[in-house]
């Protein structure tokens, strides 16, 4: 494959990233510097993410603070002791794929399945509502023990257990 090619695969893969984030609540701009520094082969400054991206150092600064909050990015020093800060991706996706379930799936299944209970409580007895929310509580209490389950275990173990599982 040439270097072009590799860009152009690059290029994609950041776009997908810039989609992602979407879904989680980021702007685009997280998304491309995280994909950016995701593909750096090494941790970059400020300065030279503004040059890659094409964004405003402020837009930059803002982003690479969210990123680092969350745990996507991680703060380094320069080498030798220089005072510039650089950045570099948590590349372990796995691990962030656990945190996204533990902060915003986990509680949303939680809170759904709360109300749900409540409704369960409230609706008439033998009824289609009551089939259907029932269902829907069974459907939901099986998902919160998906999520607690790739919360807690790596995507080795989760695969080896489906292994046995389908032995």
């Amino acid at each position: 494959m040439s270097d072009a090619d590799s860009s152009v695969a690059r290029e994609r893969v950041i776009e997908s990233m810039e989609q992602s984030a979407e879904v989680y609540g980021l702007s685009r701009s997280a998304g491309r510097i995280y994909g950016v520094l995701y593909f750096a082969s090494d941790p970059l400054s400020i300065p030279e993410l503004v040059d890659q991206t094409g964004y405003a150092k402020s837009t930059v600064s803002n982003v690479t603070r969210t990123l680092s909050r969350l745990g996507l990015i991680h703060r380094r020093s320069s080498t030798g002791g220089g005072r510039r800060v650089r950045f570099e991706a948590e590349r372990e996706i796995w691990f962030i794929l656990q945190d996204v379930f533990q902060q915003y799936v986990q509680r949303e299944v939680q809170t759904t399945l709360r109300t749900i209970r409540r409704a369960e409580e409230q609706v008439a007895a033998d009824t289609r509502e009551e089939e259907r929310v029932r269902n829907l509580r069974e459907t939901y209490e099986d998902l919160e023990e998906i999520v607690q389950l790739v919360s807690e275990y790596s995507a080795a173990e989760l695969r080896e257990a489906l292994a046995t599982y389908e032995r």
